[in-house]
């Protein structure tokens, strides 16, 4: 028997909990968004996403803190967690996750090489942030990256991801 797809997974896991997900996406630049929304019916359960590429549109959208971003960055365990949390709150959703990462072939800074990617998640009571290293070209960091998001909520939703 073939597993169905994530957003499948995912979709069913929301609706039978009755929360809607929403996103606020940086590298990916909505390729998550878009894996969501390509289930009919994701509407029942998907608010929407912000996508937040610049530093004033984490600000601005998502209100991710100007001390945050000075003091940890834009790809930072705490940088994910706010926009996870701003994304809950702009949409008034259940459940908020989010993503930020340095998908090349530039931007890589002291302790922060290419491919890596923070994910965060929101969810009443609970949060937590991840980070990954990923290997290959823009894309491939991009497909990854999406892939694992989806992965997170699915695992949280079906309770195999230690949470409180």
């Amino acid at each position: 028997m073939v597993e169905k797809p994530l957003e499948e997974q995912i979709g069913e896991l929301l609706l039978a909990r009755g929360w809607f997900l929403a996103l606020a996406e940086s590298c990916t630049g909505g390729l998550v968004s878009h894996r969501i929304t390509n289930v009919p019916g994701s509407s029942d359960y998907y608010l929407g996403g912000i996508t937040a590429y610049a530093n004033e549109a984490k600000i601005g959208l998502l209100g991710v803190r100007l001390e945050t971003l000075e003091r940890y960055g834009a790809v930072s365990r705490e940088t994910v967690l706010e926009m996870a949390r701003g994304a809950r709150q702009a949409l008034k959703a259940d459940i908020g996750m989010s993503i930020s990462g340095i998908a090349g072939p530039g931007g890589e800074t002291p302790g922060k090489p290419v491919g890596l990617t923070w994910i965060g998640l929101s969810a009443p009571g609970w949060e937590n942030a991840w980070s990954y290293v990923w290997s290959g070209d823009r894309l491939r960091v991009k497909e990854q990256s999406a892939g694992q998001v989806l992965r997170l909520l699915r695992d949280y939703l079906n309770g195999s991801l230690a949470h409180g």
